[in-house]
């Protein structure tokens, strides 16, 4: 397991100080940042660029002086944001869907910017770096100030118009682009025209490196990089190392790594064999109070349990000097090395209840007049099912989770096979299916969706189990679908009003005429539902109904598995997201071993104990802690 530093000496600073730490603390490589942050004053170039080159020249000296790997990771290629800052290069302004000009950030379809980004990488390149990073700048929306992003400059349209044949105006194409009802044709020529412009300037900078050095690259959340129309078979064409965002840059509730878990194993399903793989480990501001060293420790444990090569370490001040000011945190990297060495994960290969994602997703959404509203969120069926101990895994598999609008990405071609499985939807995906003409397959009939924000006169507020009669909440619903199943289908819950009036059916599951079998959830949000011990028996008795063999998990909440095969063994390895101990119960037959992670303590072994056809780790898996099990 590989520790990569990103860290930025100061100007002028000697090195040897970092060279030092990085043999203590076992960091086999440096992946120097520079003009970063409170240093950064525009893309550098004549002196300024001659200064950093310079610097960073004499740096990796030291470094290389001591066995020390180097990368290197200039901080800007289009530009983050402009944060008061401005530019007077000549490189055409991003402009926003509102037609905000940006005052530092240029567009990739400026002649000018490409050959300044191409001869800075080529410049570079020539000091013998390992690897040299594109920035997560290199996109087109998240630049503040704008609103959304950018793509909307003049440069940009004139682009536009080559490919549709037709000169149109701003305010015209971003109405046509995300006005509701089916897609204009336009919005696929926008995406192709951006995803060109993208893939021009990497070429660029590739042809510029002429290969002395690996081309690794950033990459954020999968929806809105939909929006933008991204090929990530191209990109991953150009690039050799993958350095995926997976968490929050600051302290959070360790039911957070739902979302972790998620990102790493939608992301990883995107990369083809023999791409490197470093998450970023982050913290933001970068200061020892940002984030706790439990959660740093929890994000690198489920970073290496997804097939993690390296961790890319934002852990360390970029304007304060040198590193061994901070030893705490060299501490905690020395204390987390045997728990990232027990869970390497050589082949690898994840099971659980499948989440889908078609890149190419928003070019099908219907729109809502907002770029916004093109996002589909991939997410979205994880963060429900991982907190209740339901494990997930990224493409196809028996049973699949289809929730919001990434229904609308389904290609119809899979839509035959997906609905001979198990698919579970929530009432938004339910609307989506009926609309694009296969309501025939779900056992519902959608009669309504009902917005809490509208006024009614029967509102929605409870959910009751039909067998038992306890009640759940739906009351903080967004939006509920009004579902009524048809002749055959089973009704597990019925929506109540504040009188306990029947306002609808909540669950339904039913067996198609496929043969698959859909369970179909009212709620529009339901990883927003009101967590409990009721919501997940209904999880699980969901999961089980659909066909999902796997082991489950209970016994507190937040519980939250990753279950895969690797290095030729099964292994299922439990977070405790809770804030309190717990000891989980799992569905299935005992492991041959079972390993308690305590974090930044050594990993030991730990008994189990059958129970009631499961078993039960007979010890306390404490905050952020990790059981795991191997068969």
């Amino acid at each position: 397991m590989s520790y990569h530093l990103r860290y930025q000496v100061l100007p002028g600073r000697d090195a040897t100080p970092l060279a030092r730490y990085c043999a203590e603390h076992g960091v086999d490589e440096v992946v120097l940042i520079y003009n970063s942050e409170e240093l950064h004053s525009g893309h550098p170039v004549g002196v300024g660029e001659d200064l950093w080159f310079e610097h960073v020249a004499a740096v990796k000296g030291v470094l290389d002086a001591h066995g020390v790997g180097a990368s290197l990771n200039p901080w800007v290629t289009v530009g983050h944001a402009d944060r008061g800052r401005m530019q007077d290069l000549g490189f055409a302004p991003m402009v926003s869907p509102c037609g905000e000009a940006s005052t530092a950030t240029a567009s990739f379809a400026c002649p000018v910017w490409r050959e300044w980004l191409a001869g800075h990488y080529g410049r570079f390149s020539e000091l013998g770096f390992r690897v040299l990073w594109l920035e997560d700048d290199f996109r087109y929306h998240n630049h503040s100030p704008l609103t959304w992003g950018g793509g909307f400059e003049p440069e940009m349209l004139e682009r536009f118009a080559l490919l549709s044949g037709e000169k149109v105006e701003r305010e015209d194409l971003v109405a046509a682009v995300t006005a509701g009802g089916p897609p204009h044709p336009w919005r696929s020529l926008l995406q192709r025209t951006w995803r060109e412009a993208q893939l021009e300037a990497l070429d660029a900078v590739r042809q510029a490196v002429g290969g002395r050095a690996k081309l690794g690259l950033m990459s954020s959340g999968l929806g809105i990089a939909s929006v933008e129309g991204r090929d990530w078979a191209a990109l991953f064409d150009r690039i050799d190392v993958h350095r995926p965002h997976f968490a929050p840059y600051g302290d959070a509730p360790g039911q957070a790594l739902a979302y972790s878990i998620a990102m790493l194993e939608l992301q990883r399903a995107l990369r083809p064999e023999g791409v490197e793989v470093a998450p970023e480990i982050e913290n933001w501001p970068h200061t020892e109070w940002t984030k706790s060293d439990t959660q740093t420790w929890s994000e690198m444990v489920a970073a290496r349990l997804s097939g993690a090569d390296g961790m890319l370490l934002d852990v360390h001040p970029f304007v304060t000097g040198e590193p061994e000011r901070y030893p705490r945190i060299g501490r905690m990297l020395d204390r987390s090395r045997a728990a990232l060495d027990v869970t390497a994960s050589p082949v690898l290969e994840t099971e659980g209840v499948a989440i889908p994602w078609w890149p190419q997703t928003a070019a099908s959404i219907w729109g809502d007049g907002t770029f916004d509203g093109l996002t589909a969120d991939p997410l979205r069926a994880a963060r429900y099912l991982l907190p209740y101990g339901v494990p997930i895994k990224a493409g196809s598999g028996p049973v699949t989770a289809l929730f919001g609008k990434v229904a609308w990405g389904v290609p119809d071609a899979d839509v035959e096979a997906i609905f001979s499985g198990g698919v579970l939807l929530d009432g938004h995906a339910a609307v989506i299916l009926t609309e694009r003409g296969y309501g025939s397959l779900l056992g519902v009939e959608v009669e309504e969706v009902a917005e809490r924000s509208e006024p009614s006169r029967v509102p929605y507020s409870m959910e009751r189990i039909a067998d038992g009669g306890a009640l759940v909440s739906v009351n903080v619903q967004p939006a509920l679908a009004r579902l009524a199943a048809v002749s055959g289908a089973q009704v597990w819950t019925h929506i109540l009003s504040p009188r306990e009036e029947q306002w609808g059916d909540g669950r339904v599951a039913y067996v198609n005429a496929l043969g698959g079998r859909v369970v179909t959830l009212a709620a529009c949000a339901p990883e927003s539902l009101g967590r409990c011990d009721d919501g997940q028996r209904l999880a699980h008795r969901a999961v089980r109904f659909l066909g999902g063999d796997f082991p489950l998990v209970s016994g507190g909440p937040h519980l939250m598995p990753q279950l895969a095969v690797a290095g030729g063994r099964r292994r299922l390895a439990i977070v405790n997201g809770s804030a309190d101990p717990a000891r989980p119960v799992v569905s299935g037959t005992a492991p041959d071993v079972a390993t308690l992670l305590e974090p930044l303590r050594e990993p030991r072994n730990v008994p189990v104990r059958s129970e009631n056809g499961c078993f039960v780790i007979d010890e306390d898996v404490p905050h952020r802690g990790y059981a795991i099990l191997e068969w």
